[in-house]
C-alpha cells in the first residue's frame, strides 16, 4: 500500500489586513502540513513561524530588504519544500511567487478584501502565474479574467 503524503501549504502575506486575512486559514494549516509567512513587526503574530523583514517601496534600504528575504524564503523553501503558495500579498510574498513559479508548484492568490473597487498591484502581477484566483468582492471579478468570488474571508 502506497503512503500517500499530505500536501504542504505555505501561507504567506504581509504584516496587517492581508496577515489578518490569511490567518483565516488557519484550518487550513491544521488539516494538511501547513506554515505561515509574514512580517516581523512590533506585533505579536501568533500564527507566524517565519518572519521575514518588513519592506516598504518607500524604504531607502528596500532592495537590501529584498534581497535578504528572497534568500530567507529560497531557505524556508527548501526546509518545508511547499507543494502550494497561498497569499493575499504583498512584497514579502514576491520570493515565494517566484519560487513557486520556478518550481511548478501551485499558487492560490486571494485579493484583498480592502480592495472593492479597483485591482492592486499584486493581483495584477501574481494573476498571470495563478492556479486559482480568488477575489472577496463581486465586484473584483471585472478587473481580472482569471477570478472567482469565493466570499469574504472575515
Amino acid at each position: 500500500m502506497k503512503h500517500i503524503r499530505k500536501p504542504c501549504l505555505c501561507f504567506v502575506s504581509s504584516s496587517g489586513g492581508h496577515w489578518e486575512q490569511l490567518q483565516k486559514l488557519e484550518p487550513l494549516a491544521r488539516k494538511y502540513k501547513g506554515f505561515f509567512v509574514t512580517e516581523k513587526t512590533k506585533f505579536e503574530e501568533p500564527l507566524g513561524n517565519y518572519f521575514m523583514v518588513q519592506t516598504d517601496m518607500k524604504d531607502g534600504l528596500m532592495l537590501v530588504k529584498m534581497i535578504w528575504n528572497c534568500l530567507y524564503s529560497i531557505y524556508i523553501w527548501m526546509k518545508e519544500k511547499p507543494d502550494f503558495v497561498i497569499t493575499t500579498g504583498t512584497m514579502v510574498a514576491y520570493p515565494f511567487y517566484l519560487l513557486a513559479v520556478l518550481l511548478h508548484k501551485k499558487i492560490v492568490f486571494i485579493e484583498t478584501f480592502g480592495r472593492a473597487n479597483m485591482p492592486t498591484v499584486a493581483g495584477r502581477k501574481m494573476e498571470k502565474h495563478a492556479d486559482l484566483f480568488i477575489v472577496q468582492w463581486e465586484t473584483q471579478k471585472k478587473f481580472y479574467k482569471k477570478a472567482i468570488y469565493g466570499g469574504c474571508l472575515y
